[in-house]
């Protein structure tokens, strides 16, 4: 098992993981009985991509994918072929001592709708994360994302889903680290508010895991209404200003939490507000273990955030990230 304590020891200034999202294995929209093709409607990272960010010196990568993907019917056998694709891809990234979080990018939905309903019970949602543990739980290198940003659903009910899926995840015998998102799309800065039902800063307390070996991970945007659409940052310190009643809450129940997505455009506002935001996330290490940038993978083109490089050379926002990240581990 990663010895998480004993990198904060090691990580000197910069966080212990620190890296990008390798976005594309997320880019379709899944349809019952429509079939996906690979390189056409989604792609996993190369062996080239990890080596590049991580000659930079990222170390934690978080892989998306959907859940459709690697099993089009509930309750049944994952697809063989795909769950392979899927590894290859993982192992290309543990084979050079990387973590990969792998991330099922379905905002707590299954053929869009609603994980703990009666469509796609709890126990649609625990059988799913059993048989996906099972692939991956002789690798401590992968880390178990349970889901992307659940919204539309209250956080009391979102927990009950989410300790189903943990439950089945020990079951298995895994005992990877298991990142936990809140509702609300997990947003830090309304880690507290009320929007759908008791805030998650109240329904998560009553997250278990039987492993007693899981984060929170949350995400955390700088423009006016937090969505991550505009380029624009509200201030130069709005990223430590959201950060902090998350932060607070976290150290109040020494839990260990992960910003699994955060971005800015290309200003030099949004330049500040980044360094502020990972300022502060580096001086409240005893909370977080690190972030994974949003985002990079081939198919982004001139996305406003992109950190894949264009012609061979760096985007601009790789050069905010240098100081934070750790050449050379």
């Amino acid at each position: 098992m990663i010895a998480l304590a004993a990198a904060f020891v090691l990580a000197g200034q910069a966080l212990p993981f620190t890296g990008v999202n390798l976005s594309g294995g997320e880019f379709y929209k899944p349809k019952v009985g429509k079939t996906p093709v690979y390189l056409k409607d989604f792609v996993y990272p190369s062996a080239a991509e990890f080596d590049t960010f991580a000659s930079k010196g990222m170390n934690v990568f978080r892989i998306g994918f959907l859940w459709e993907t690697l099993q089009p019917e509930p309750l049944k056998p994952l697809v063989a072929p795909e769950v392979a694709r899927l590894a290859d891809c993982v192992h290309l990234a543990t084979a050079r001592k990387l973590i990969v979080l792998i991330d099922p990018h379905n905002y707590a939905r299954y053929y869009d709708r609603l994980v703990g309903t009666p469509e796609v019970s709890d126990e649609v949602f625990a059988d799913f994360w059993r048989r996906l543990a099972t692939v991956f739980k002789g690798d401590d290198r992968v880390w178990f994302g349970l889901v992307n940003e659940p919204y539309g659903v209250s956080a009391d009910r979102w927990v009950t889903s989410a300790n189903a899926a943990i439950r089945a995840i020990r079951q298995s015998g895994a005992k990877n680290l298991i990142l936990v998102p809140g509702v609300a799309w997990t947003g830090a800065w309304t880690w507290n508010a009320k929007y759908y039902g008791v805030p998650n800063g109240q329904a998560m307390d009553r997250i278990v895991d039987p492993g007693k070996h899981y984060a929170i991970e949350v995400h955390q945007y700088l423009d006016a209404d937090s969505s991550g659409t505009k380029p624009s940052v509200v201030s130069r310190t709005i990223g430590s200003e959201r950060l902090k009643d998350f932060v607070d809450w976290c150290r109040a129940r020494k839990l260990k939490a992960f910003l699994g997505e955060f971005a800015a455009g290309d200003t030099p506002d949004g330049q500040a507000a980044i360094e502020d935001m990972l300022n502060a996330m580096e001086r409240d290490r005893d909370v977080w273990l690190g972030f994974t940038w949003w985002s990079a993978g081939p198919w982004w083109g001139d996305y406003m955030f992109g950190l894949e490089p264009r012609e061979g050379k760096d985007r601009p926002q790789m050069a905010w990230l240098s100081s934070h990240l750790q050449p050379n581990r």
